[in-house]
């Protein structure tokens, strides 16, 4: 796995046009997250894979609950080298670290660590991505979570951020679209909710999804506030940020990339 590039995206039409994706390489996006969602993505990646030339394509996140370690394997080892980014997750069992260990270990011979990153948002799931893989996918977190996450992972791991991007000056109006999103699913989750805890936010921005657990882990505005708050990301220490396209303009894609070039 090369190192990541300041820039990833996620689309939902990447699972139905690897046209957009083929796209999106043009434009010099340096990675395409593929959401596992509750299922396999491995076909999906594949194709898009095949009909890009040198864009990485990362599973973000396939459930270690759900997807085989044979098939991981199988569809890594008949991919083109450093073009298949293995993201890994979704251990809920009672033992996580130890489920997400054992995977680890089946795919030892085949992933290489420097092709593994993992959805880490804990402390000692950020150790496991330190100690097992070239570094960290978190989701709604805050520059100080990044800071954070950046010293436990060390200089020479790889921490990519996705962001919830919203494309609106009106707050308002930005605070309903998020609170409608997946914000309110994942607020029930239990690791999310610790780690909205561990972030300082309360039981009670947690239930009542608050302004201020609103505001805190999403980015919008017009473009140039969206890409300063982006940069504030990458200075924390976040490799790459990860911005999903859909809600966004499509002439703010190619604007993007100049901008965090």
């Amino acid at each position: 796995m090369t190192k990541l590039g300041p820039l990833g995206a996620t689309h939902t039409a990447l699972d139905t046009d690897t046209a957009v994706a083929a796209e999106l390489e043009e434009l010099g996006y340096d990675t395409l997250w593929l959401a596992g969602g509750q299922g396999n993505n491995l076909p999906r990646i594949t194709e898009v894979v095949r009909g890009t030339s040198r864009i990485q394509v990362a599973s973000g996140i396939l459930s270690v609950d759900r997807v085989p370690s044979a098939s991981v394997a199988s569809a890594y080892a008949e991919l083109p080298t450093g073009r298949f980014v293995v993201g890994l997750g979704g251990a809920h069992g009672p033992r996580p670290l130890a489920t997400l260990g054992d995977y680890l270990d089946e795919i030892e011979d085949v992933v290489p660590r420097s092709a593994r990153i993992l959805s880490a948002l804990g402390p000692r799931m950020l150790e496991l991505a330190r100690d097992r893989a070239s570094g960290a996918y978190p989701y709604l977190v805050t520059t100080d979570y990044v800071a954070s996450a950046r010293e436990i992972l060390g200089p020479d791991r790889q921490l990519a951020v996705l962001l919830s991007v919203v494309a609106e000056t009106d707050v308002a109006r930005v605070r309903e679209a998020v609170r409608g999103g997946s914000l309110g699913f994942l607020a029930g989750m239990p690791g999310y909710a610790a780690n909205f805890r561990r972030m300082g936010f309360t039981d009670a921005d947690i239930a009542d999804l608050s302004d201020r657990l609103v505001d805190g882990l999403t980015v919008w505005g017009g473009f140039d506030a969206v890409v300063a708050r982006l940069r504030e990301y990458r200075a924390a220490g976040a490799d790459q940020v990860v911005v999903p396209l859909d809600g966004l303009p499509r002439e703010w894609w190619p604007d993007l990339v100049k901008a965090l070039a």
